[in-house]
């Protein structure tokens, strides 16, 4: 039987809300067909953007989402996609396709979108193929209140107030499709981009937050580039982005979404457990630089990353979703809690019908996919204080390659309820576990349960066939409880403490 030991009395820091972000980019069916469908559609929306969609997105209680890009956004230009849509701008999608992209989802869309949603704005900017005066016009478009040009432009364009911008990142991937940069010369081109993202003053809202910044950091292992980074530009920044995908083999071969057998299974889970050592790595480095944890490692892209669906555009990057897709977010998720001194936000790629989203859809139709029910299990987390927790248990040996057969992490809200998360990532295996607490005893525990076969997901004809069902045989002890994992699940517990 494996123990997991909680102790209540010891709070490690707070698990920003922000760790359960997305990323949503103009790729394939995520913005067109996936959010935006336009006003005119015969598909249910509210200024064109899916009800479905965006009440599902409500209940899952996404709380902060980034746009436009990814590789799109250091070829996106944001006065393209302002103003009447019969006028803007038309371009091809070089880096997704090479399909049309006519801007007709631009800054007021993202922002009517995020008001629906009731989350925050994570807006990237164009440093690979745009000018600082580009960037700095679009802060100044997007959230000055006053008189000036830009703030002008806006309110023509129909939007009175100004937009609030909580993140903004000062270019993507600058060690590739963002402009090939060595880490010394980007670092120095983001001291100067980031000098023109005015925190513009507001009258009328006098405690308005300064507008976050976000340095483009490594790609997987590139510890130089976060050395150099920090540096020379690490006193500048709020955040660094860290980019890491889950592939089973390589680049040129990423296997089935949906067909693989149990090795490749756990090689594909013992590929997603190392985004541990690269928060450990990447974080020593920034420690050097950083002691005090000011400049938070931000994961804004990651997930699996499969070969696409067979007859659809390789360049739209659309797949399915297994239960192996959810115990990777459920892994992912908790190593992240358990970092959250340093973590401070995260976007999985992506939103919907491209890698690992959450939704998929097809015309009117809509699914929520395996991931998605482990975010909505996880969302108890937000904002909570990280419990100390450790766990003894058995590790799982695939080839040269050891996965941890349960991860998890736990916290506690404001009212005093516990939440604790488990992912037993074992195939064919159940774990028996106990909890334990450090002090005080459990008056009740109530739970959901996702669990299925490695390959099991949801189709458009059967939507529910992976699905979370209500937690049962959880036994009360004088210390905790106890409780059996099935094999390949994933259970969230809201424990209430006497």
């Amino acid at each position: 039987m494996a123990k997991l030991y909680i102790n209540p009395a010891m709070k490690l820091g707070k698990i920003n809300k922000e760790l359960y972000g997305n990323f949503s980019e103009h790729l394939g069916r995520c913005i067109y067909e996936g959010l935006y469908v336009g006003e005119d559609s015969p598909i249910p929306n509210t200024n064109g953007m899916r009800n479905d969609v965006v009440n599902a997105l409500k209940e899952m209680k996404l709380p902060v989402l980034r746009w436009p890009g990814g590789c799109f956004a250091d070829e996106y230009h944001w006065e393209d996609g302002v103003g009447p849509k019969e006028s803007r701008k038309k371009m091809i999608n070089t880096h997704w396709g090479g399909v049309l992209e006519d801007n007709s989802f631009g800054t007021h869309e993202f922002m009517e979108l995020c008001r629906q949603l009731g989350c925050e704005t994570y807006v990237n900017a164009n440093v690979g193929s745009g000018t600082v005066r580009e960037m700095s016009e679009w802060v100044e478009y997007m959230t000055f209140d006053g008189v000036s040009p830009m703030a002008d432009l806006r309110r023509a364009n129909g939007s009175e107030e100004p937009f609030t911008v909580n993140y903004l990142g000062v270019g993507n991937e600058n060690w590739g499709c963002g402009g090939n940069m060595t880490p010394e010369h980007y670092a120095n081109e983001y001291r100067r981009y980031q000098t023109y993202v005015r925190n513009y003053p507001s009258e009328k809202n006098p405690d308005k937050k300064p507008i976050y910044k976000i340095a483009c950091g490594a790609n997987v292992d590139d510890f130089n580039w976060t050395e150099q980074v920090m540096k020379i530009a690490g006193r500048y920044m709020d955040g660094l982005s860290l980019h890491y995908y889950t592939i089973t083999d390589d680049w040129t071969h990423k296997g089935s979404a949906t067909e693989f057998d149990v090795p490749t299974y756990y090689r594909t889970l013992g590929r997603a457990s190392y985004m541990e050592t690269l928060i450990n790595r990447h974080g020593a480095i920034m420690d050097k630089y950083d002691a005090d944890k000011k400049v938070g490692l931000i994961v804004d892209e990651w997930g699996t990353w499969f070969d696409c669906e067979p007859g659809t555009n390789p360049g739209f990057l659309y797949q399915q979703n297994t239960m192996r897709d959810a115990m990777v977010a459920a892994l992912t998720l908790n190593i992240f809690n358990k970092h959250c001194d340093r973590v401070k936000m995260a976007n999985i790629a992506q939103l919907v019908n491209v890698l690992q989203a959450v939704i998929l859809t097809e015309g009117e139709k809509m699914l929520l996919t395996p991931t998605y029910h482990v975010f909505k299990m996880y969302a108890p987390h937000q904002n909570a204080q990280l419990l100390d927790s450790r766990m003894e248990l058995e590790w799982i040996e695939n080839g040269n390659e050891k996965v941890r057969k349960v991860y998890e992490s736990a916290s506690v809200n404001e009212a005093g309820e516990i939440t604790v998360t488990l992912a037993n990532l074992s195939a064919d295996e159940a774990e028996s576990m106990e909890i334990v607490f450090a002090e005080g005893s459990a008056a009740s525990v109530t739970g959901e349960l996702l669990t299925g076969k490695i390959t099991e997901y949801n189709t458009f004809e059967h939507p529910d066939a992976v699905k979370t069902t209500q937690l049962t045989g959880v036994t009360m002890n004088e210390k905790g409880f106890s409780l059996e994992l099935p094999p390949c699940s994933v259970v969230s517990l809201c424990v209430k403490m006497k």
